[in-house]
């Protein structure tokens, strides 16, 4: 006989406590749909967590459940009733068994005909909650999850023309904050083909600069420090007299960085072979500007030399 089971959550946000209780229930029925019930009023998009929880629970069906329901059986008699026919019009089959960490699992079973299973009630495999982590997600980074610990990281890009120190900084930020450092897209992409400037594909290179970032954004711890952003993009490629379209420099403008240290063209140049512009730093500079004041980002000039550079965008982060 077919076993199948229901998992209900608020996910607010998806935690490794949840993310136990579904495996648990996974493990003890043949099939298992995940119900992520939100309000609109809720501090995180309902969408976005069913998302998430999609991506974390491939092995499962997961349903959003986005009707304004009443939160507690004390608010009106027919909280129970509500209840049951709102799951009835997204549950995929009638659950044989509902598993929760909480009491409310023994009336919510009973009211669609199903057994309780219980899993760790007191909390003691996974001592957390999402109250907990919204009121300090960093508290217990072991229990966020990577598309969480992404949402709760602060990003920070290093900005500024060619050879004015970005990857150096980048790199010590990272190191000194214990998190990760994003590297350059661009630079990947250009050495592949030795440098060679028709390789520049700018829009494929707004699109893989985000991709990088959020890959490693699930790996951050707390701030994220990103060697560049498609900001520069957008300035390098009409440097290159290939202007983006409009909807691309939409979107390179659009991303959401906590600060931008933009570094000043006060070092020597230094040659390299994806390094194209030397005499062009100080335009380059007050273009990267302009877009920075365009994007309404709050951003810090970086310049000094040697050891001043990281001070200055320490004071500035701090």
């Amino acid at each position: 006989m077919t076993i199948r089971g229901m998992v209900l959550g608020k996910f607010l946000p998806p935690h490794a406590g949840h993310l136990h209780l579904v495996q648990v229930a996974r493990a003890l029925c043949d099939e298992l749909v995940v119900v992520v019930g939100t309000l609109a009023r809720e501090p995180i998009p309902g969408a976005l967590r069913a998302a998430w929880m999609r991506e974390l629970c491939t092995d499962c069906t997961v349903v959003h459940l986005d009707e304004e329901l009443p939160q507690d059986p004390s608010e009106t008699p027919d909280f129970w009733n509500l209840w049951r026919g709102a799951l009835g019009r997204v549950l995929p089959f009638a659950p044989d068994r509902v598993f929760a960490s909480e009491a409310y699992g023994h009336r919510l079973a009973a009211e669609l005909g199903a057994r309780f299973v219980p899993v760790d009630g007191a909390r003691s495999g996974v001592p957390t909650s999402g109250t907990a982590l919204r009121s300090d997600p960093w508290g217990a980074p072991s229990m966020l999850l990577p598309p969480v610990r992404a949402y709760y990281t602060e990003r920070i890009s290093i900005v500024g023309p060619e050879s004015c120190g970005k990857s150096t900084l980048t790199t010590e930020l990272a190191r000194h904050f214990g998190t990760v450092a994003v590297p350059e897209y661009a630079r990947s992409l250009l050495e592949a083909f030795d440098g060679d400037e028709a390789a520049a594909d700018f829009p494929l290179i707004v699109a893989g600069q985000i991709a990088v970032e959020e890959s490693l954004a699930r790996r951050a711890t707390r701030r994220l420090f990103c060697d560049t952003d498609p900001l520069v993009t957008v300035a390098w490629a009409e440097e290159f007299g290939r202007p983006l379209d409009g909807a691309t420099v939409a979107r390179a403008l659009a991303r959401p960085y906590a600060h931008t240290l933009l570094l000043a063209p006060d070092l020597p140049w230094v040659a390299d072979p994806v390094r194209y512009r030397p005499d062009t730093r100080p335009g380059f500079f007050a273009r990267c500007e302009d877009l920075l004041k365009a994007a309404g980002r709050r951003y810090t000039v970086i310049g000094g030399h040697a050891t001043a550079r990281l001070e200055a965008a320490l004071r500035a982060l701090a």
